[in-house]
Formats: structure tokens, C-alpha cells, sequence
């Protein structure tokens, strides 16, 4: 299994610290607000990173942290006339219900900033006594960049570059312009813990290498996030987790690539900006888990409404393969026939292919591929007409189940229950064929489709095709 190391800017095999079992850390949502349609790439994309993960044998522990303390969480509570908490407690909330939408599953641990106060001032500390950090008289705590000697090799940036357009804001008291903030001294109104430093509360870079080292260990297997924390968040992560630990923060950084709105950068003041309930409430949440991995998860990726429906119609056709062959499992004999062992042949070259991959890179966009060719020799091999055995039926079905379920897709029932009054129609028209009264089979076919129901004659049976 290969995949992309950021560090490295090349393919590298995977080779974890544990045989057997993998170590990821995932940067999860600040929770001021509705996730929106970017921040949907990256959780749809390492939710499908661990499935493949697990599916390949591994015992995965995959930590999603929530950063439940932050101005803008701030920023929220003082709009709203309310607190952090409520804030934060609201979103987290939110996320989940998206989350499940999305068919993204609960990571083994999602650890929250204020969960682990304790162990962020531990870390901050150890920065203080190796000299690798320095406390102001306004009880704020900066990380010394320049005494990290590797500092810009994740984003492959000379420090002396990255110092060019760094600055000073106003307020703060740094040594260097590139120095970061480990701990922020307390504001009036604002929410703060006791430290050795006075009351205040963490920087946004600290809680993430605090809680990867509590949750993980002072190494991990991989690191992941979008493209736009490589600089600056990951590159501190690894500096002050580094000059801490004394050892490699990360063996690999995996980053997904940008998203676009109708080939613009998504911007409030474009007009543009998407969250995942607004996309959710007009096309459903699968079409956009599918949009996420229908390109290769380290190229751009754009969204327009054109595109989201042809996700949807993508579906459609992958779910349409699974109700027939439902259909066709529960309706034909048992029995297998001969040459039926070739048939299951070759739909496992689609597995294979489907392997390869996702070995390669976590190609997704090559492995739903994969998953499509499978669907077109399932419908060319098993159908009505082919009248075959509910053995090769169950056989295809439970591989075209394997393979979405690694992607995460396919997770809803297409079809709803059919109203007893449609049943009762379908069973008449069944009865009107047999009894060869043509006329009136056409007519109840002519009303259902009125109502929105293509239905199709099978040997098993009728097919509800469509509704």
C-alpha cells in the first residue's frame, strides 16, 4: 500500500509502527458554525481512509478532535448574546447530525480543547524548561520558531522566507515575528483557566499535538487535514510536538486538495458559500460523500449544482444494479449453473482492480470506477434473461456490497415501502397478464406510471424500476 507523504512530496509504502495496526490523527472543526461544503472533503475522505484501513486487516484508532474553545467561538457567544459552551455544545451537535448524513462514522475518540487543559499546559511547560518557548508579563506563551532548526520542512518553505511576510500584531509582545502562540492570556469577558502563567487559554496549534500525544503516543502512523493547514497549523504542530518529544511527530501527512464553487474560491462576499444542510436539503447528503470521491483526493475538486446532480444520477445507476440484483437474489432458484464459476471470475477482476486502486495513493476516483465496471457486468451477466442462480445472485451481491461499503456509499435504501394501494394495482395487472387481459394490464401499467412508478416484466417477476 503506497501513499502520498507531504513531508517527502513523493509515494511512499506504508509502513506503520505497530504491525497490524495504524495511528491517525484528523483535524476536526472549529464549532462556531455549520460545516460547509469544503469542510465536507476531508471528513468524507479519511472516513473512507480508515474504512480501507480496517478493511485491509488493520486495527485502526483514528482521533477527530473538536476545537471547542477559539475567537471565533467567542466572536459567536457574544452575537448570540451566550457562552462557549453553548456555543460549542450547539455545533458539535450540528456536525454530528451532518456527519451521520454523510455516512461518516464516530471516530474512536473525539477529544475537545478544554477536555484537555491539563495536558496542554503539561506540554506548554516543557517548551518553557528547554528553552523552546517564553512567557510575556501579559501571561501569553510564544513558541521561539528560530530555535527549531527544521521549522518550514512540512511546507518546504527557508525560514527566512516564511519571516519575510510575518508581522507583529498589535498587542502582542513577541521576541520574533514568526514566533506562535502556545497559550493567550486572559481577556476581560473571556473564558480562561489557571496556568503557571495566569489565567488564559490555549492557542489553536497546541491542542492538536496535546491531544495526538495523549490519545496516540509521541508518534503517530499519520497525520491528516485539508491542504490549507500545512502552513501554518501543521508546521507548528510538528515544532512544538517535536522540540517536546524529542522524536518525529508524524510518519506521513496526508492532505486533500481545495474545493471550488463553480470554479471560484468559496467566499461569503462571492455569494458562493455552501453549507453541507443547504447542499443536503436540495440533493441529499449521498451525492455529496460521492462528489468528495469521485476525484483523486489530492487534486482540486469543484462544485455546481450541475455536477451534484450528476452525482445523483450516478447513484441512481449504482443503485438501480443493487435492487435488481436484490431482487433477482430473493426470486431465482437455487442451484448453481455451469458456467456461473467464469461469471464470478470475472467480477473479481473488479475487485482486484478496486484493490489496486485504493492501494495506490487511496485512488477513489479510480476504485468507484472500479465499482461502475463491476455494475456493467452484473447487469450484463445476471439478469431476468440470463435466468440465473440465486447462488451467483448472492455471490455479486455480497461483492457490490463489499465495495461501496469501503466507500462509504450505498448506505440508504432507495425505495421507499410501496403503499398498499400500489401493491394492490401491481398485484392486479400480475393477475390481468396471466389471464392474458392485455388491455387492462396496459391501463394499470398506464396509471402507474401517472403516479410515477416504471415497472418492468421479468421472469421472476415485476420489477419496480423507478419511482
Amino acid at each position: 500500500m503506497k501513499i502520498y507523504n507531504t513531508m517527502t512530496r513523493k509515494k511512499e509504502e506504508l509502513k506503520t509502527l505497530t504491525d497490524g495496526e495504524v495511528k491517525i490523527y484528523a483535524c476536526g472543526p472549529t464549532v462556531y458554525n455549520l460545516i460547509h461544503i469544503g469542510n465536507a472533503r476531508p471528513i468524507c475522505v479519511f472516513d473512507t481512509l480508515r474504512r480501507y484501513m480496517e478493511y485491509k486487516g488493520y486495527k485502526v484508532t483514528f482521533v477527530q478532535n473538536f476545537t471547542d474553545i477559539d475567537d471565533k467561538i467567542i466572536k459567536r457567544a457574544n452575537e448570540e448574546d451566550s457562552d462557549y459552551i453553548t456555543v460549542s455544545e450547539k455545533y458539535i451537535a450540528e456536525y454530528k447530525i451532518d456527519a451521520k448524513g454523510l455516512n461518516v462514522r464516530e471516530a474512536t475518540v473525539h477529544p475537545r480543547a478544554t477536555e484537555n487543559i491539563e495536558q496542554i499546559i503539561d506540554m506548554v511547560k516543557s517548551l518553557c524548561e528547554k528553552g523552546y518557548a517564553y512567557s510575556t508579563e501579559y501571561g501569553d506563551v510564544y513558541f521561539r520558531t528560530n530555535k527549531f532548526k527544521e521549522y518550514g520542512k512540512l511546507s518546504n518553505q527557508p525560514l527566512d522566507e516564511l519571516e519575510a511576510g510575518a508581522r507583529i500584531s498589535i498587542g502582542e509582545t513577541k521576541e520574533d515575528p514568526m514566533d506562535f502562540a502556545l497559550w493567550k492570556g486572559a481577556k476581560p469577558g473571556e473564558p480562561s483557566w489557571e496556568s503557571p502563567w495566569g489565567n488564559g487559554r490555549p492557542g489553536w496549534h497546541i491542542e492538536c499535538s496535546a491531544m495526538a500525544k495523549r490519545y496516540l503516543g509521541d508518534t503517530i502512523d499519520i497525520h491528516c487535514g485539508g491542504q490549507d493547514l500545512i502552513f501554518p497549523h501543521h508546521e507548528n504542530e510538528i515544532a512544538q510536538s517535536e522540540c517536546c518529544n524529542g522524536v518525529p511527530f508524524a510518519n506521513y501527512w496526508v492532505h486533500n486538495g481545495y474545493i471550488n464553487i463553480d470554479n471560484k474560491k468559496m467566499s461569503k462576499s462571492l455569494n458562493n458559500f455552501f453549507t453541507v444542510r443547504d447542499v443536503a436539503e436540495t440533493y441529499g447528503y449521498e451525492p455529496i460523500r460521492y462528489l468528495m470521491l469521485s476525484s483523486h483526493y489530492r487534486s482540486p475538486i469543484n462544485y455546481s449544482a450541475e455536477i451534484i446532480e450528476q452525482c445523483k444520477s450516478a447513484l441512481e445507476r449504482l443503485y438501480n444494479c443493487r435492487e435488481d440484483l436484490e431482487f433477482l437474489a430473493e426470486n431465482s432458484p437455487s442451484g448453481e449453473k455451469d458456467g456461473e464459476d467464469k461469471i464470478k471470475d470475472l467480477l473479481l477482476t473488479h475487485k482486484k482492480d478496486f484493490i489496486d486502486s485504493m492501494d495506490d495513493d487511496f485512488n477513489t476516483a479510480d476504485a468507484i470506477t472500479a465499482l461502475f465496471e463491476l455494475a456493467r457486468d452484473i447487469n450484463s451477466n445476471i439478469n431476468p434473461q440470463t435466468k440465473p442462480s440465486r447462488e451467483l445472485c448472492d455471490f455479486a451481491l455480497s461483492l457490490y456490497n463489499e465495495l461501496a461499503g469501503v466507500l462509504g456509499l450505498l448506505y440508504n435504501k432507495k425505495k421507499k415501502d410501496i403503499d398498499d394501494d400500489v401493491q394492490a394495482l401491481i398485484d392486479r395487472r400480475d393477475a390481468a397478464r396471466k389471464s392474458k387481459d392485455w388491455a387492462t394490464a396496459d391501463k394499470i401499467r398506464e396509471e402507474l406510471k401517472n403516479r410515477g412508478i416504471t415497472i418492468k416484466d421479468t421472469p421472476q417477476g415485476t420489477i419496480i424500476v423507478k419511482e
